[in-house]
């Protein structure tokens, strides 16, 4: 199997080793700076409109961000948060070469929600039919976190929906040993009357969610895994696993970076993640 491993703080460094032909060996170094040529683009959510669109009977707002006509990159955010909890750096550098949608899940934020408890195979669902509403037959998508969850399940469901995927902070199960972490806290939101209802609900359906392990093989399009060796709750071990099941996947790690490492690194994730899009994978 082929597969490509990267330990990066630097894009010099990411991109020695991807051109490495065959190196599997983490390299470390030192966190250093990288500048952008151009100055990042600012990001304002009080300034942007919440657009809305009906999905599978609710209603998602979401956000965009970049130029018309530029190559989309749909963001899918993690457990219990917002489209407002996304860096604005790093959205901001996404959005000088992306055109970024950004929105809430059903049950959060803009987004309105039935009474019934929803899936992650609902989650995926809702991803698909906003694709086709924003008016693409495919996407271009980033999830952290639960977000990345709901994107294995969109890859698996829905795989003509995405061009490129990027899965940060991923773990194929919530039950797993290495999460045992994660699994505390989605039960103890579970179990949390006072938290939010949507909240509540994102905990259900990832403690109910089956995982995809066994399917993870099956997965045919470009995938880029992004995790930080000191993140505790999808530890990088799992990453590890998840790439070595998608043949030819990426997988950068980040020394020293906790979960959802774009708010803490925001720069260098933005620099990775634009390398893996724009990068032809295909057959020489």
């Amino acid at each position: 199997m082929k597969k490509t491993a990267i330990t990066a703080m630097t894009l010099a460094l990411a991109l020695c080793i991807l051109f490495a032909c065959g190196c599997t060996t983490p390299v470390t170094t030192e966190p250093t700076a990288i500048p952008t040529e151009t100055p990042v683009p600012a990001i304002s959510y009080e300034d942007t409109p919440v657009q809305y669109s009906e999905v599978n009977g609710v209603t998602l707002g979401y956000r965009e961000f970049g130029t018309e006509n530029t190559e989309p990159l749909f963001m899918l955010i993690g457990f219990g948060a917002t489209m407002e909890h996304w860096n604005t750096t790093f959205v901001g550098i996404l959005s000088k070469n992306y055109h970024v949608y950004m929105y809430d899940h059903r049950g959060m934020g803009e987004s309105t929600d039935t009474d019934a408890q929803f899936t992650i195979e609902q989650l995926a669902d809702d991803a698909a039919g906003l694709i086709t509403a924003l008016g693409y037959d495919s996407i271009n998508t980033y999830g952290v976190s639960m977000g990345s969850t709901v994107s294995q399940q969109l890859l698996i469901d829905h795989p003509e929906k995405v061009r490129k995927a990027v899965l940060s902070s991923a773990t194929y199960s919530a039950t797993i040993p290495e999460t045992e972490k994660l699994h505390g806290l989605l039960e103890a939101s579970a179990e949390n009357t006072d938290v939010p209802d949507g909240v509540r609900k994102e905990a259900v359906a990832n403690l109910e969610w089956a995982g995809v392990y066994q399917n993870l093989s099956t997965i045919t399009n470009d995938v880029m895994l992004i995790t930080g060796t000191a993140d505790d709750l999808t530890p990088q071990s799992v990453a590890v696993d998840i790439a070595g099941q998608i043949n030819g996947s990426w997988l950068v790690r980040f020394k020293g970076i906790p979960h959802a490492g774009s708010s803490y690194a925001p720069v260098e994730y933005a620099t990775i993640v634009t390398t893996f899009l724009e990068m032809d994978e295909s057959p020489a």
